[in-house]
């Protein structure tokens, strides 16, 4: 199940490593007290020898206006563990989808990156696309509020425009929604929408779909670092950490936060529409944009196994059987709730795989929850004829 080719380490680096994950647990707790000034110096000691390796450094240079509220909870599922059978691997759940942003979701790390850089451009309105029920976009709409900013989203409705769940709430915001008939003409409008905006005076600044793009995927380095310091500090090293990916920017900063940080996991990354391939080759070149980006040495070999195109199902939007089931299953023996076009079908992936034998019972692997919440009311009568 290796995700990328590792590399031999020397024994400096499996100190710097150790020493890293240790400062990170620490950090993890809560603010430092000034009774805590003991461990105020031993932080200070293992976060230099931490961040010998210049990638480090170079990742925190980078400016962030900060959306999301703190350190996401990492829980135990145990109730679906139960489910699973005897054979289950231990399951964790990190939970993205309460980063605090207008009901929470995994894009709040990618825009805090994206709408530092556009305040820096002295932006005035943040323009992004997406389908008419997209996460990303109500995430951008309400970065914007925060900001100071107006907001332009171009989204289409290949799926539907019904006035329910995200797009409701773009409205609540005061975003401008141009909708498009079709993704095609959505395509189109990247361009017009700009440059009408310009001819008004205002100072756009333009969001790929998902906040993919190498600044955006800085906000998931920054997860997988933060997700290795909750495990440290529950004493585990799960194989494998399962998670929705569209547009694979949040695949993207698992694989390099991952070989940056020298974690123990293998990312899977659950296509939630195409194939495997497409997929694949997008997150190659994103991956080496991202590490362009931070100026990094490092070379990343991505294998075919970071990529699991088995569960996407139809098309983009349309629920299936194995998704709609994870999502009654996940409701009612965790009380949380999935979404039907991204994290459903993902969470299928993991108890397909659970269920397969893929996992032995003394492991552990992970589960990122990326949002989705407010779709869930979209899907009302698929959701509940599975009932």
């Amino acid at each position: 199940r290796v995700a990328f080719r590792s590399i031999n380490r020397t024994n400096k680096e499996v100190a710097s490593f150790a020493a890293g994950r240790a400062a990170a647990a620490l950090f993890s707790r809560g603010p430092i007290s000034i009774d805590r000034a003991s461990d105020l110096r031993n932080v200070a000691d293992l976060i230099k020898t931490k961040e010998e390796g210049p990638d480090h450094m170079r990742i925190a240079s980078f400016p962030r206006f900060q959306l999301v509220t703190g350190v996401t909870p990492l829980q135990r599922a145990a109730r679906l563990e139960a489910a699973l059978g005897t054979g289950s691997p231990r399951i964790y759940i990190k939970r993205d989808d309460l980063t605090g942003l207008a009901y929470g979701g995994n894009k709040a790390r990618k825009l805090e990156y994206l709408v530092a850089d556009a305040i820096a451009q002295n932006a005035t309105v943040l323009v992004t696309e997406g389908a008419v029920q997209s996460n990303h976009a109500r995430m951008t709409a309400a970065a914007a509020v925060l900001a100071g900013l107006k907001s332009y989203l171009i989204l289409d409705a290949r799926n539907g425009q019904e006035e329910q769940g995200n797009l409701l709430l773009d409205r609540l915001m005061g975003a401008e929604c141009g909708i498009c008939a079709t993704v095609e003409e959505r395509i189109e409008a990247r361009t017009a929408v700009p440059e009408m905006l310009r001819a008004r005076g205002e100072r756009p600044y333009v969001i790929p779909t998902g906040g993919s793009n190498a600044l955006g995927s800085l906000g998931y380095i920054r997860a997988a670092r933060e997700l290795d310091a909750q495990l440290t500090e529950i004493g585990e090293d799960p194989s494998s950490v399962y998670f929705p990916s569209g547009s694979q920017g949040t695949l993207a900063g698992m694989v390099v936060g991952a070989r940056v940080f020298g974690s123990v996991w293998n990312p899977v990354g659950v296509a939630v529409s195409g194939d495997s391939r497409g997929m694949l080759d997008g997150a190659t070149t994103l991956i080496e944009q991202t590490l362009a980006l931070i100026e990094s040495d490092l070379r990343i070999t991505v294998e075919d196994n970071i990529v699991d195109g088995n569960f996407a199902g139809e098309a983009y939007g349309i629920p299936t059987e194995a998704g709609l089931e994870a999502c009654h299953l996940l409701a009612r023996t965790e009380a949380i709730f999935l979404d039907p076009v991204y994290t459903g079908k993902a969470m299928s992936a993991l108890i397909a795989h659970v269920r397969a034998g893929r996992f032995s019972p003394d492991e552990s692997i992970v589960f990122v929850h990326t949002g989705g919440t407010p779709s869930i009311f979209v899907h009302r009568d698929v959701l509940l004829a599975g009932s």
